[in-house]
């Protein structure tokens, strides 16, 4: 019983956060295939046999199928049909056939379903900005003390987590970046501090030591006293600062998510940290139990996530298509039939030997194994 509340949980939300994402990603590209004309003739949810859906008044079917791991819209003419028709088309079919579309056209159409994944991503966040505002970073926090390290300089001089920082020998502080500069600048020294505790100011003197840490580029040694910054202070932004802020932080974590890409690709990152399924539905669970604040946050992650995997240019990917595109607006005419052909192998071969890699990953890391065992038994 415990299995199925297990797996009811996950993967319920999982369903719940990959409908939504895989919903806006093919809207995308239907939007702009409307847009320039072409005729939509499915819009599904899911791959495979339909379990549900309705056809509009201009003929598009909107349904669910039964495998719900993405999704696809299937436009006329997608597939060059003056090859494979045993009549070529009208005049009027060509008009809204996707293959006799301009080479910009089919490209704003393939490139509207990552981008509208980064737009989502950015609306989401955007939201959570004014709704519940931006987590100031660290260094800007107001310099109160979250906790201290045991055995460090604050510890022994008396320090606790709750202490609020207000000067430094003298020298008012106004948020943790001030205590870092000063304590890092002390040499050692001991320093004077005043300190609030509960509605009580005393003062104290504390002598920072030195510390060894490692970074990537080595080990430095500064100056510390052992105390953790205190939680993160959320400022609430209004519609233009939070849009904007929206789009900066999409910008950041699309160029951190290359970069580790990048580390993984020549070898300085290792490959644990790849997930496919079934660490995307533990994940999903487990930030829907943290709340709905949590859960839109890792949406506009995924979201992102989905966007720029999409625009690798694997063929099968509307990266793919685009790389084909670029090869056309080149060569001046598509590629044969066959090279695509052939492409679309190798792209199909490479991402289901992905997901065989990321799924045993899953079951490896997660102890899938072990944890069905457990319940079992």
């Amino acid at each position: 019983m415990e299995l199925v509340s297990w797996i009811g949980h996950n993967v319920g939300w999982f369903l719940v956060v990959l409908t939504a994402l895989v919903f806006v990603h093919e809207l995308g590209h239907y939007a702009i295939a409307r847009r320039n004309g072409v005729r939509v003739e499915v819009f599904s949810v899911g791959f495979g046999p339909e379990l549900f859906g309705y056809t509009d008044k201009v003929g598009t079917r909107w349904k669910f199928s039964a495998i719900p791991l993405g999704g696809y819209v299937k436009m006329f003419g997608e597939a060059s049909l003056e090859h494979h028709a045993e009549a070529p088309m009208t005049e009027d079919q060509k008009a809204v056939s996707f293959s006799h579309k301009r080479l910009g056209q089919r490209a704003a159409i393939v490139f509207a379903g990552p981008a509208a994944n980064f737009i989502f991503a950015i609306v989401i966040l955007a939201g959570l900005f004014m709704a519940v505002g931006r987590p100031m970073p660290q260094d800007f926090v107001e310099a109160g003390i979250g906790g201290v390290v045991e055995g460090s300089a604050a510890d022994e001089a008396g320090l606790v987590a709750g202490d609020r920082i207000r000067a430094v020998d003298g020298t008012p502080i106004a948020s943790f970046l001030d205590l870092k500069t000063a304590v890092e600048g002390s040499e050692g020294r001991p320093l004077g501090f005043e300190i609030e505790r509960d509605e009580t100011v005393f003062t104290t003197t504390v002598t920072p030591r030195i510390v060894t840490s490692a970074t990537d580029s080595g080990e430095i040694k500064a100056y510390r006293l052992g105390v953790y910054a205190p939680g993160p202070t959320y400022t609430r932004l209004g519609p233009l600062s939070a849009a904007w802020q929206a789009v900066e932080e999409t910008w950041r974590l699309t160029l951190g998510t290359l970069a580790a890409v990048g580390e993984i690709i020549v070898g300085d990152r290792g490959t644990d940290e790849l997930g496919g399924p079934l660490r995307i539905a533990k994940l999903s669970g487990d930030f829907a139990e943290s709340g709905v604040v949590t859960l839109f946050g890792f949406m506009a992650l995924l979201s992102i996530n989905l966007g720029l995997i999409n625009l690798f240019p694997i063929p099968i990917l509307d990266g793919g298509h685009l790389l084909f595109y670029a090869i056309e607006a080149v060569r001046g005419r598509p590629l044969g039939e066959r090279a695509q052909e052939y492409g679309l192998r190798i792209g199909l071969a490479l991402i289901l030997s992905l997901m065989v890699f990321v799924t045993i990953n899953d079951f490896v890391h997660l102890s899938v194994l072990d944890f069905i065992r457990d319940l079992l038994t």
